[in-house]
């Protein structure tokens, strides 16, 4: 029962300390983080199970970690209002061609970030940006700007079709 509790506690300064961390940096990992995260990962697993290296034990972290992570899932699914504590809102960094400053620092992220990732998704300007989201996974979602904007049809227009 020991494992159990130290894992729940584990979970929960993890989920924290995720959630903290932010959007930017999860959707941005260097080398440097990603191994960092891993021997984080090392020393999590020593302080629930004190190192204890049986199977029994390793099971139970594991265990009570997947059980955590499906809790806060149907949480979120059951509860629409803690979606958003739990898991994070999609936040506009471009709307119309215009950069959202307080948005960017908000997150952390500079208009040089907004733009290497516009230009893998083959976009050249901020000016052929519509809406630029950054979701709460860390990518950012782009919506370019149309040339002409769409002209409502009229229901007699359809009927001529």
């Amino acid at each position: 029962m020991d494992i159990v509790l130290r894992a729940t506690a584990m979970f929960a300064i993890v989920f924290v300390l995720l959630r903290l961390l932010g959007k930017r940096e999860l959707g941005q990992m260097t080398p440097f983080e990603v191994v960092s995260l891993v021997v984080m990962g090392d020393l999590i697993q020593q302080g629930i199970t004190h190192n204890d290296f049986s199977i029994t034990g390793a099971t139970l972290a594991i265990s009570t970690f997947a059980f955590w992570s499906i809790v806060l899932g149907w949480l979120s699914y059951y509860f629409p209002r803690l979606k958003g504590a739990l898991e994070g809102h999609p936040r506009v960094i471009i709307c119309q061609g215009e950069l959202i400053e307080e948005n960017l620092r908000r997150d952390r992220m500079t208009r040089s970030e907004v733009e290497s990732e516009m230009r893998l998704a083959g976009i050249g300007a901020v000016n052929d940006v519509a809406w630029a989201i950054l979701e709460p996974s860390g990518k950012i979602s782009f919506i370019k700007r149309g040339g002409q904007e769409p002209t409502p049809q009229r229901a007699d227009d359809t009927a001529n079709a």
